[in-house]
């Protein structure tokens, strides 16, 4: 039976911080046979695909609209001879573009987010500014296979999005 180490960062997260290094330094500091029991306020894709990578599987619980639970098993003794930041730099490169568009009333940002995505090549990543949890956005890079992760800045006002293209087989979108 798979002990769990437990850690939230929700707040961390409302507060417009940014706690990778911390979940990552937790799974630095798991025994082999040792799971996490991550607590977020959104389902944190990235993470899982790097995780999973890592050796790691996971079963993701959305318990409310902004209350996630993830449990992380690991799937045999994880090989820790590079630091934990290296892969994540692979999987989320500097951005090529960013976009300030916290002026723009909807569905401008949108448009112009999925008319800059379609310029970009595989594996770059667009940031960008907006004035509002951009929803309707969320269901277009599903269906277009992207990823992306955002949440609001320390004021609450500001929503931050990283998105990364990817221009792979969609009919694995979401998947």
């Amino acid at each position: 039976m798979v002990q769990f180490r437990e850690l939230d960062v929700r707040q961390i997260l409302r507060d417009g911080g940014m706690p990778f290094q911390l979940i990552m330094d937790t799974f630095a500091g798991l025994d082999p046979d040792e799971g996490l029991k991550l607590r977020a306020i959104f389902e944190p894709v990235p993470l899982i695909r790097q995780l999973e990578k890592s050796g790691y599987s996971h079963v993701a619980k959305r318990l409310a609209d902004d209350d996630w639970e993830i449990d992380f098993v690991p799937n045999k003794p994880i090989q820790r001879s590079e630091p934990a930041i290296a892969a994540t730099e692979a999987v989320w490169p500097e951005p090529v573009w960013n976009l300030d568009l916290t002026d723009l009333a909807p569905p401008e940002p949108m448009e112009r987010i999925l008319s800059r995505l379609e310029t970009m090549d595989d594996g770059e990543v667009l940031f960008a500014l907006l004035n509002r949890e951009p929803v309707f956005l969320f269901n277009e890079l599903k269906a277009r296979g992207h990823e992306w992760i955002g949440n609001f800045d320390s004021s609450g006002k500001t929503y931050r999005i990283m998105i990364r293209t990817t221009t792979g087989d969609q009919n694995n979108a979401g998947a």
